[in-house]
């Protein structure tokens, strides 16, 4: 790169960044002929130049989408260095910034899903763009997945909510990743107590198995994770004492409606005639 350009974008300079075009009109050009390369952009946002990075994105639009090296786009790299307004100013650009896939398939989602952040922009990121919760890094793990990995119950309480407010992402819950666990079998795995009721809170299924055949009691009793076992344990009891009262509710109903006339119908009969 242009060490003039590199420096107008380090410096939020768009006064050079336009003598710099004076001077060559192709000076941006040259980056779309490379697939994989570092863009005034990708220097701009994780600087923290939103008034440049704003410029550039007007000019060229197709940077914003772009994968540097180490395969990561302009919002990748905001969200890495913690530059929360440039992540939010880039949502306002393109709300589908959030799921372009770069290293592993990860999107800038996942990784606001491991950094320390803040919630608002988690929020924003759900509420601008809810189906980013569907897609997957290369092995198959969504956010939900990566958000227990990484023990981050406040991002997951916050993925949970926005499952909640729309039907059509519910079975995200139960997502498998490529070795077939779940984020509630990762959870038990890992012994995590809060994460596993916040999972169950939102409809896990507690019988899903992963590829060695296990659930997440079974997942849980091989880790020896107590706490763990207690829960599931006790979600499974109460799932089959509230069965066997819906059944036992059922069996009553159906014995009623077989029965000959009760006395009180025949009382009833007797006065009728």
């Amino acid at each position: 790169m242009d060490q003039n350009l590199k420096a107008a974008a380090e410096t939020s300079n768009v006064s050079q960044l336009y003598e710099l075009i004076e001077r060559d009109g192709n000076v941006l050009r040259r980056f779309d002929e490379v697939e994989f390369i570092e863009t005034p952009l990708h220097i701009a946002a994780e600087k923290g130049c939103i008034g440049f990075t704003m410029e550039i994105t007007s000019l060229k639009p197709s940077f914003a989408r772009k994968l540097n090296q180490r395969g990561l786009s302009p919002m990748h790299l905001a969200v890495l260095k913690g530059q929360h307004e440039m992540a939010l100013r880039l949502l306002e650009v393109d709300k589908d910034l959030v799921r372009v896939r770069g290293k592993n398939g990860e999107t800038s989602l996942h990784y606001l899903c491991k950094v320390e952040s803040h919630h608002h922009l988690l929020d924003r990121f759900m509420q601008a763009c809810p189906e980013s919760i569907r897609d997957a890094t290369v092995q198959n793990r969504t956010a939900l997945h990566i958000a227990v990995e990484n023990n981050r119950p406040d991002v997951l309480r916050v993925l949970l909510r926005s499952i909640g407010k729309n039907d059509h992402y519910q079975e995200e819950v139960n997502r498998q990743d490529e070795d077939g666990n779940t984020a509630l079998h990762i959870a038990a795995r890992n012994n995590q107590s809060q994460m596993l009721k916040l999972l169950l809170e939102c409809k896990a299924h507690k019988y899903i198995t992963n590829q060695a055949g296990l659930t997440a009691l079974d997942v849980a009793h091989q880790s020896n994770n107590r706490e763990s076992i207690i829960i599931l344990h006790h979600c499974l009891i109460r799932r089959v004492s509230n069965f066997k009262h819906s059944l036992e509710k059922q069996i009553v109903k159906a014995t009623v409606l077989q029965s000959p006339l009760s006395e009180i119908d025949l009382g009833l009969q007797g006065k009728q005639s």
